[in-house]
This record gives structure tokens, sequence and C-alpha cells, in this order.
């Protein structure tokens, strides 16, 4: 039984010749495309309330398909009571397939449901063709039950491309469907 590509990695898989004529490419290997995606969530006030931490991972673990790492804060800063080892927050890191499935359901499901969606911005990019976008509430997405949810959690998902070229990196994502917002 041969397994089903997702959606999106056949759509990137025909858009390829249009970014190879667009681009001016002639290797096929040189073609801008996705290597990882990173869901992270940053969860200060895990220092107060252990629970936090095992609530995020269940909601994270939901959303990605893959159970989240559990960061650790690498020094104690005593002004913000932090110390050493302490569970602050958590992370997953995607690729293959797990990466298409979830990049699908963020750009068709997931920010159409935001409130009062524009578009994503821009200027995200980081100089070196990585697109990161930041979503407020976490029960944007349909995987999590609002019901078992104790507060509201903001999520940061990183998309990282293989080129080092920001405009490179945004024609690719325009491609696949990322809605970016248009200029005024």
């Amino acid at each position: 039984m041969e397994k089903e590509n997702a959606r999106l990695k056949i759509k990137y898989l025909e858009i390829a010749k249009e970014l190879q004529k667009e681009l001016d490419v002639k290797n096929v290997m040189a073609l801008p495309r996705l290597t990882k995606i990173v869901i992270n969530s940053g969860l200060g006030e895990a220092k107060l309330n252990k629970d936090i931490i095992d609530e995020m991972v269940r909601d994270v673990a939901m959303i990605a398909g893959q159970k989240p790492v559990v960061t650790m804060t690498r020094k104690a800063i005593s002004n913000f009571k932090i110390r050493e080892n302490m569970p602050i927050g958590v992370k997953v890191t995607l690729r293959g397939d797990m990466m298409w499935y979830f990049l699908d359901r963020l750009i068709s499901i997931v920010l159409p449901r935001i409130k009062d969606f524009r578009g994503v911005p821009v200027k995200s990019f980081d100089g070196r063709g990585n697109y990161a976008v930041g979503i407020k509430e976490h029960t944007v997405f349909p995987e999590v039950d609002a019901t078992k949810v104790s507060k509201l959690r903001g999520l940061q998902v990183i998309i990282c491309t293989n080129t080092g070229n920001d405009d490179q990196a945004r024609l690719l994502l325009e491609k696949l469907g990322m809605p970016f917002q248009k200029k005024r």
C-alpha cells in the first residue's frame, strides 16, 4: 500500500517549474524549499504553577501531531525568580510529511479562523529566508479543546527554508498560499 503525499507537498512539486523560471535557476536542487517548522511557546508563568507545562505539552502535541520537548532555563536570574534548569516552555520541530500537513492546516484552516485577520505581515522574515508568525491564542487550532484550556496562550511558528534570501522565501510561501498582507 502506497503512502499518500501531503496536499501542499504535491502543490510544491507542481509550482517547482514556475519557481525555476521566475528565479532563473538552472539546477532543481537550488530551488527554495522548506526544511523544517518549529512551534514554540514560552511559559513564563510556569515558574509558579507546574501544571501549566503539562497542559501546554498536551495542547502542542495535539496541534503538531508529535510530542514537544520541554525547554529548560540555562541560568538563574534572581530578578525574574528563575532558577537554573526550571521548565519554562515547550517546543517541537516538524520535518517531512508532518511539516507539510501542519503548514497546510495553518494556511487553510487556522489563519482564516483568527479574529479580524487581514493577512500575515511581510516584515517577519529574519534576513536568512526564515519566516516567523506569532499566534496570540492557541485555541484557534481546531484540535485544541477550548473547554480544557485554563488560559489562552500564544505560539510562535517559525518556517525555515533552505534559501538565505528573504525574497525567494517570500515567493515560495506566496506560491504555497500563505496569505500575506496587501499593500495599501
